[in-house]
C-alpha cells in the first residue's frame, strides 16, 4: 500500500505547527494541561511512531515529549500564519539535507485525533494526483491536517512573498485533493480554541 511505501523509505516528515497566538485562548495552547498531561503532547503520542523525524514549529520556547526523534524550530518568518509554518518547515529540510519528498502537518490542539486516522488518509493517497491533500470529515475540510509536496517549496515562498496567509484560499489556488472519512459519533476533530472549548474536552475526555 502507499502508505507502507511511504514510509518504509521515510519520505514524509511529521510537523507540528504550533506557532499560533492562540489569541482567542488567551495563552500558549500548546502548554495548556488536560488531564494529566499538555495539550501537544496528545498529537505528540498519536505520531511520534509514525514517522523517523517529528518537527515542532513554536516561536516560543515550549515544553513537550522527550524524544530524539523531535526537533523544535522557529519560524523562518514570524506573522506568516499556518503557511509560513508550512514553508519553515520545507527550509528546513532542504537546509539540512533531509530527504523528505512530503511534509505532513497536525495542529497543536485536536487532542481526540488518532494515528488510525492518519494512517487511513495516506492509504488513500495517490500521489501522482495531486502535491497536496488534505483530510475532509463529514464533508468539513481540515486544511491543517495536511500531506505537502516538498515541490510546492518555490511556490509557496514567493506565494507568501506576494502576501498570501490564507491556508484554504491558497491550497484552492495550487489544487488541493480532499480525502473524505466519515465519523458518526464524536468528532476526532474538535479542536480547542478558547477557555469554554477546554472545558468541553475535559468532558469529552471523561467519555472515552
Amino acid at each position: 500500500m502507499f502508505y507502507i511505501l511511504l514510509m518504509e523509505h521515510n519520505n514524509i516528515l511529521g510537523t507540528v505547527l504550533a506557532g499560533g497566538r492562540s489569541q482567542r485562548f488567551g495563552e500558549d495552547k500548546s502548554q495548556i494541561l488536560l488531564a494529566d498531561k499538555i495539550l501537544i503532547d496528545y498529537i505528540l503520542a498519536e505520531i511520534i511512531d509514525e514517522f523517523k523525524e517529528v518537527l515542532i514549529l513554536s516561536n516560543n520556547s515550549i515544553k513537550f515529549t522527550n524524544s530524539d526523534k523531535i526537533s523544535l524550530i522557529g519560524d523562518i518568518k514570524k506573522d506568516l500564519g499556518p503557511l509560513g509554518g508550512v514553508l519553515s518547515a520545507m527550509k528546513w529540510v532542504k537546509d539540512n539535507n533531509k530527504n523528505y519528498q512530503w511534509i505532513a502537518t497536525f495542529p497543536v490542539d485536536t487532542p481526540f485525533f488518532k494515528k488510525e486516522i492518519l494512517q487511513q488518509f495516506i492509504n488513500q493517497i495517490d500521489e501522482n494526483e495531486s502535491s497536496l491533500f488534505f483530510i475532509k470529515s463529514n464533508n468539513t475540510r481540515h486544511n491543517i491536517f495536511g500531506l505537502w509536496s516538498m515541490n510546492l517549496l518555490d511556490q509557496l515562498e514567493d506565494d507568501l512573498e506576494k502576501g498570501a496567509r490564507k491556508v484554504e484560499l491558497w491550497a484552492n489556488s495550487i489544487g488541493v485533493k480532499t480525502i473524505n472519512m466519515e465519523f458518526p459519533n464524536q468528532d476526532p476533530f474538535f479542536n480547542i480554541n478558547t477557555k469554554e472549548d477546554l472545558e468541553q474536552a475535559k468532558e469529552l475526555l471523561k467519555n472515552d
